[in-house]
């Protein structure tokens, strides 16, 4: 149980800090990026990016929690719930930003990436 919690904090902060370094690698990276950001502005490549973010993000999350607590086979499924839910009213607020189907994408992969994220893990150990 504790190991699970460990995990799951681990995982979440894992989420956090992959989702920060990446997004100041966009601000350096790609041309117009920090201007757009503040107003969310973003063009389409930008919008990708973020996506991809947001998946390396979840991969890293899953494969963390994998790492920390392998035993513990349902806690990526969890864990994918839990930030998905995080999510939900943070998307809502920003639904007029984005076109819908960046919505349904980042949305819709956030548990199917950290299930994913936690099976390399296991996969590797193989």
């Amino acid at each position: 149980m504790v190991r699970a919690l460990i995990a799951s904090l681990a995982a979440l902060l894992a989420w956090v800090v992959s989702a920060t370094i990446l997004n100041r690698l966009m601000r350096f990276g790609v041309p117009g990026y920090a201007i757009a950001e503040p107003a969310m502005n973003f063009t389409l490549l930008m919008q990708c990016g973020r996506l991809a973010t947001g998946a390396l993000a979840s991969l890293a999350a899953g494969y963390t929690a994998a790492r920390i607590a392998p035993a513990v086979t349902r806690l990526p499924l969890i864990l994918g719930v839990v930030i998905l839910l995080c999510f939900l009213p943070v998307h809502y607020g920003l639904w007029n930003k984005f076109p819908i189907w960046y919505h349904i994408v980042f949305l819709g992969t956030l548990i199917p990436l950290v299930v994913l994220g936690a099976r390399l893990r296991t996969a590797g150990n193989r």
